[in-house]
């Protein structure tokens, strides 16, 4: 199915969500407190190569060889620009309609099999595997009322579109897929590494992956227990070169059409915050990094 027309209903802001983030947010002054204090220390992953690939495709019940290659990162003491300074909190972002969370619809946190690594197939009574060049990508989450320490123990939930810019559980045909979808603890480094595939471009939207930040893994399926909720944006140089490769043609078509600056979410400071630090290629697969601080 290709996607040439905006996503019928594509991240319309703060607003789409205000009655599921206002009282998870309010739980995030609770817990974490409102003082922030500046701190130079944190982990940071270093990117690393992975394997690689060619819409979603069956496949028989066996891991995604190309995409389960891919080796996670490892920490240091490396710092993202943008981040630096660890005293600079991520900005809270929209959840977007197809989060499937329970707020809208479907609830895949529910569902046994949402702890894992590997986020490239389908759970459960599907066995279907979403194609793409493969992307390992590491969140290094950091207590910015405390010093910004890792945050060890949080949970993340991550998601986002496949190479066509269609999302499981809500796209037509993809209902009872649940595909690019995980959830992981946070070490005791405060980080999370999800092996997937590169997210697709949709008409209206920068290239992105969804999260959010749960208290623990416990209270993934608890309302009001989320800490955090935003965005990862690729980068412009990765997205046309990933665009450029085979089965990303829709991808390709759509990628133009919304610039970093026009995007409704990244818009208003360009992803400062929120452009990840990436390496790699179409042939080995790319790794991502990025430091959230809460």
């Amino acid at each position: 199915m290709t996607n040439s027309q905006p996503h019928p209903d594509h991240d319309r802001g703060l607003e789409f969500d205000l009655l599921t983030l206002v009282s998870r947010r309010r739980t995030l002054q609770l817990v974490l407190g409102v003082g922030a204090t500046a701190a130079l220390a944190a982990c940071s992953p270093a990117p690393a190569p992975s394997g690689s690939t060619a819409s979603a495709t069956s496949a028989p019940p066996a891991p995604n060889t190309a995409a389960a290659s891919a080796p996670a990162a490892t920490p240091s003491s490396t710092l993202t620009s943008a981040l630096a300074d660890c005293g600079v909190e991520m900005p809270d972002e929209t959840a977007g309609p197809y989060p499937g969370d329970g707020s809208n619809g479907p609830n895949v946190l529910e569902s046994s099999g949402v702890v894992r690594k590997d986020i490239t197939g389908s759970f459960g009574t599907s066995d279907t595997v979403a194609d793409g060049v493969p992307l390992t990508f590491t969140l290094n989450l950091l207590d910015n009322a405390n010093g910004c320490r890792p945050l060890a123990g949080a949970a993340v939930y991550a998601w986002h579109c496949d190479r066509d810019g269609r999302y499981s559980l809500y796209d037509s045909g993809l209902e009872n897929e649940n595909f690019l979808r995980g959830v992981q603890e946070a070490d005791e480094n405060g980080q999370v590494t999800f092996t997937s595939i590169f997210p697709g471009a949709y008409n209206g939207r920068w290239p992105h992956i969804h999260f959010e930040i749960f208290e623990s893994l416990s209270s993934t399926t608890s309302a009001g227990q989320v800490l955090k909720v935003s965005q990862v944006a690729m980068t412009e140089a990765v997205c046309k070169t990933v665009y450029s490769s085979a089965g990303y043609e829709t991808s390709r078509r759509n990628f133009p059409n919304t610039t970093l600056a026009s995007d409704n979410v990244f818009g208003d400071d360009g992803g400062n915050y929120q452009l990840a630090t990436m390496s790699g290629s179409v042939g080995k697969g790319y790794a991502a990094s990025l430091n959230v601080t809460i």
